[in-house]
């Protein structure tokens, strides 16, 4: 490991708009970008409800708000439910491959049209090149990408991060003309069935916000644990309803600068 926890700096940014929920201020958790991360170092910063950004890892750190809880799937314990098992079924005509980068021209068309046809209305529009490349790097060096292909058509690509105890998914975007064959619960699913074949626990799915319509679609992949008073909870055994509290004090890591 290059650095204890007790070493990292940590810094936040000023108060901004929050991207999930209406009338909401946020503010975000920065690990230094200086900070050399090993994998055991981004294993233990993910178990402790870090995600990774690009260059940056980072976690909700809102002063009023503890509606975002880290959450991931245990996958060895995980079945897919008939609505599941369809859309693997739909899907069985698509060819998967790991490539080694997205850089082409045709990986970034197809974020393009994404972003412009899914999340007009979201931080990342309008879509750029530069920002692209800067949010789907592998600067860890951890990074995995996964074509799906139609025949020669691309119509997805999956961004996972492969950690000590299970995968990270980073990003998935899609043809948008191709609704029907769910494919953001697609790539979900794979990660669940890379996840066993490598042996890793878990896969990470982010940040699950129980009042956003955005976020709900992890419930759906099920066990999932939600980082709950530094321990991670089974989310059935959590009360219902409203703010579930702080998710990790941090009392192993500095203060924010």
């Amino acid at each position: 490991m290059t650095a204890s926890l007790r070493d990292i700096r940590v810094y936040t940014t000023f108060p901004h708009v929050c991207s999930y929920l209406p009338d909401q201020e946020a503010t975000t958790l920065f690990i230094d970008p200086r900070q050399q991360i090993s994998p055991e170092l981004y294993t233990q910063l993910s178990v402790m409800g870090f995600r990774r950004s690009g260059d940056h890892i980072y976690r909700p750190h809102c002063a009023k708000c503890n509606a975002c809880v880290p959450s991931r799937v245990v996958t060895n314990e995980f079945h897919r439910s008939k609505s599941q098992e369809r859309v693997w079924r739909r899907n069985t005509d698509l060819t998967i491959t790991e490539v080694d980068s997205i850089e082409c021209n045709e990986a970034y068309d197809l974020y393009r049209r994404y972003i412009e046809g899914r999340h007009a209305d979201g931080d990342m529009y309008p879509p750029d090149r530069d920002q692209y490349s800067s949010f789907l790097n592998n600067g860890l060096r951890c990074t995995r990408y996964f074509e799906f292909r139609h025949g020669d058509k691309l119509i997805a690509i999956l961004v996972t991060d492969q950690m000590l105890d299970g995968l990270s998914a980073i990003y998935t975007f899609y043809d948008p003309t191709e609704e029907k064959r769910s494919l953001g619960t697609l790539a979900v699913l794979f990660q669940i069935e890379e996840a066993k074949r490598l042996d890793l626990d878990y896969v990470y799915l982010g940040y699950w916000i129980q009042n956003c319509g955005k976020m709900n679609y992890k419930a759906r992949f099920g066990p999932l644990e939600l980082l709950q008073g530094g321990c991670w909870q089974r989310r059935e055994k959590l009360p219902a309803g409203g703010d579930l509290g702080p998710s990790m004090p941090l009392r192993f890591i500095d203060k924010p600068q």
